[in-house]
This record gives structure tokens, sequence and C-alpha cells, in this order.
């Protein structure tokens, strides 16, 4: 059974929870890694990994441990690029694959958007993470693990 990795600095405690439900629910193996110490309930199947403190740790560690056909939650592009590069899955936190063939053109668009932010222009951030985005997070999540079977 392949690895659930979670970019856990930046992930949403309601994608985590239902990635520790997900977990416990198909006896996956699932590592919160994070640069500061998550709250987890015990269990089996999900362990947290603290990294010292440090621009790109965690990213590190995760890249460092990945395997192809892991499953990598983030929403980092460049560490998205590294696990694709090592064989690995992408998914972000509101269930969109990060692939080859997709990742380049987010990246040029986040590299664009911060050009403007750059130049004074109001982007704003971020929608908000709501019912809808854990509910695509979610099924996302389950046909991937399905898949696994």
């Amino acid at each position: 059974m392949p690895t659930l990795w979670v970019d856990a600095d930046a992930c949403p405690r309601a994608a985590r929870d239902i990635l520790i439900r997900a977990a416990e629910r198909t006896e996956t193996p699932t590592w919160m890694v994070a640069n500061h110490a998550l709250p987890l309930p015990p269990s089996r199947w999900v362990k947290a990994l603290s990294v010292a403190s440090g621009f790109d740790a965690a990213d590190n560690e995760i890249v460092a441990r990945i395997d192809k056909g892991d499953l990598l939650i983030t929403a980092d592009l460049p560490l998205a690029m590294e696990a694709l590069d090592k064989g690995a899955e992408v998914m972000t936190n509101r269930g969109e694959a990060l692939t080859r063939d997709n990742i380049r053109a987010r990246v040029q668009m986040r590299d664009f958007m911060e050009t403007l932010r750059a130049s004074g222009e109001h982007t704003g951030g971020p929608k908000g993470y709501g019912d809808v985005e854990r509910r695509e997070f979610a099924n996302a999540l389950d046909r991937w693990l399905a898949k696994q079977r």
C-alpha cells in the first residue's frame, strides 16, 4: 500500500481530519510532516513527523522519504514538482491533482501573480476553505484510495 505524505504546515485542520479518518478506515500509512508539533489522535496508521524549523525543512524531509506511487498532499508547487520527479502523485488539499501536465502552468501563474503583487497590485488571497472544498477533497482522496485497492 502506498503511503500518504502531508505537507501539514499549511494543510487546513479540516483536511487533516479527513485524512486521519480516511487513513484509519483504509489502513493507509500516513505521515503528517511539519516544523511544529501537531495534535493527532493515537493511531496505528497516522504519524506526525516534526522537523527542525527552517526554510523548506519539512519539504526536504518529505522529498527524502517519498517513494514512487505514494501520494503527497500539498499546495507547495516546488515541493509538488520534486515529488512528481520521484514518481509520486500529488493532490492539493482541495482535491486538485497536480501532474506533469499542469504544474508548469500553475508555477507560471504563481510567478505572474507574485510579479503583480510586487508592483503594488492587490490580487487577493486564496479562497476560503469551506464545505465545498472539504467535500471535493474528501471525494478526490476517496477515489485515489479506492484506485489503490
